[in-house]
């Protein structure tokens, strides 16, 4: 891992991160044909794609009834009841966050408020490649599920068998996934949106992918809501002299064997600690079957930062603003508060980001790429709108209509303050003039 070393006075700036991007100009331009090839020909061009880059042959592209049964038969029994356990602990805590709709009255009558309504459907994007992850059906699905969209519709890429992993396909029966297709990359983001003869357009795609499918996911956005563009996962562990170094590798080669591309930072407080952790990695990579990927995550985008102080350490928390940020001290709950800047924080040694990537509750589709300085999680508010909602009295209009004639009359928007005052001319004829309006609205 690359090493920063902080003297007392220094400060830990953004310059010294070397994050790769969501996607490049390559991805842009090849995201953009694709799309386009959808657009114009369907599921022709579905066909053909799938064929072209993930080496399958696909006639039927959803996944019949007949396919899931099947495919949740074959799952292990303990695999099974995995899944079942991650989706309700997911599921209980993401029904605490369903917003109810709310109203207020004010003293003179007006009536204010905001209606909670779910959306009508939603497209989730499950990458396939170098992994298989039947967590991130669940992560999706069910919080759309308990915000109550009727229409939950997956897009993964077939295996070169031609089927779809059992385990994808019985997380999808468990967290309530209406339909499921067998159909990848920056394709299944253009189909999503703009729809085929097979597959109806969404109103909104979540979920993360590789480098195309976030380029896909930027060029819809505005046709249909999106997420979030994910860029590469990344973890960040700071580390006093209570951890254990065997721990903090291995929590940071848990990042690193995602991808090539993922980042871990070290935030640690002594050279020797740091060696401590490196070689500790190097114990650990003997056992690892991905080792190559992880060794490329560390070797190229791994940074330890050696501080001097804590505070030192928490501001450099913040300028990387980490997708997993794990504080793995002492007294990890007492600097809760000095952190502003991370996706989600796992507090002390027993809480391994890998209970948050499965079963925790809390969702794992989180900001990468440095947005979690104002990003937040994928939540139930992802799979709402909100309108706002607003009935005057008379009353209310007669307190508020001249604050309204007076700001559309500096903007010079005529018809906005003309269309009160007419209301304001009704009320002077139905007797209800200054005094009166006033007499009104002390009434309520």
């Amino acid at each position: 891992m690359r090493r920063v070393v902080l003297g007392p006075n220094d400060l830990f700036s953004a310059s010294l991160i070397n994050r790769t991007g969501a996607f490049n100009a390559s991805a842009m331009t090849a995201a953009t044909a694709i799309v386009e090839q959808v657009r114009a020909e369907g599921d022709a061009a579905l066909r053909q794609l799938t064929l072209k880059f993930d080496g399958v042959e696909v006639e039927q592209l959803r996944v019949s009834e007949e396919e899931i049964a099947a495919a949740r038969a074959a799952v292990a029994p303990e695999t099974l009841a995995a899944l079942q356990k991650a989706a309700d602990q997911i599921r209980e805590f993401h029904e605490r966050q369903v917003e109810q709709s709310w109203f207020f009255a004010r003293g003179d009558g007006a009536l204010v408020g905001a209606k909670i309504t779910p959306l009508d459907s939603v497209g989730i994007y499950v990458p396939g490649g170098r992994a298989l992850y039947p967590s991130t059906v669940l992560m999706n699905a069910v919080p759309a599920q308990v915000a109550g969209v009727r229409r939950i519709v997956c897009t993964t890429p077939p295996t070169k068998s031609g089927a779809l992993d059992p385990a994808i396909l019985a997380a999808c029966d468990i967290a309530g996934v209406t339909e499921i297709y067998k159909v990848g990359g920056a394709q299944a983001i253009g189909a999503l949106a703009y729809g085929t003869a097979s597959i109806a357009p969404v109103d909104k795609i979540t979920g993360p992918g590789n480098a195309f499918v976030a380029a896909a996911k930027k060029i819809v956005s505005g046709d249909v809501g999106i997420d979030m563009i994910a860029g590469p996962s990344e973890v960040c562990v700071v580390a006093d002299f209570t951890a254990d170094p065997k721990l903090v590798a291995i929590d940071l080669m848990a990042q690193a064997e995602h991808d090539p591309l993922a980042a871990c930072y070290l935030v640690c407080f002594s050279q020797d600690y740091a060696d401590a952790v490196e070689a500790a990695v190097q114990r650990h990579l003997a056992d690892s079957s991905r080792a190559d990927i992880t060794q490329s995550s560390l070797d190229n985008e791994g940074l330890c930062v050696v501080c001097e102080t804590m505070a030192q350490a928490l501001e450099a928390v913040n300028v990387i603003a980490p997708e997993h940020l794990e504080l793995h001290v002492a007294d990890a709950m007492d600097l809760l508060g000095a952190i502003r800047n991370a996706g989600a924080i796992f507090l002390g040694a027993w809480t391994p980001e890998a209970v948050g990537d499965y079963v925790a509750g809390p969702n794992h589709t989180l900001p990468t790429g440095g947005t979690a300085r104002w990003a937040s999680p994928l939540s139930t508010d992802d799979f709402v709108k909100k309108s706002s909602i607003i009935q005057y009295t008379p009353a209310a209009l007669a307190r508020d209509g001249e604050t309204v004639r007076t700001i559309a009359t500096h903007e010079g928007l005529w018809a906005h303050a003309r269309s009160v005052e007419l209301r304001l001319e009704e009320l002077e004829a139905q007797g209800l003039g200054a005094a009166g309006r006033a007499v009104e609205a002390s009434r309520g």
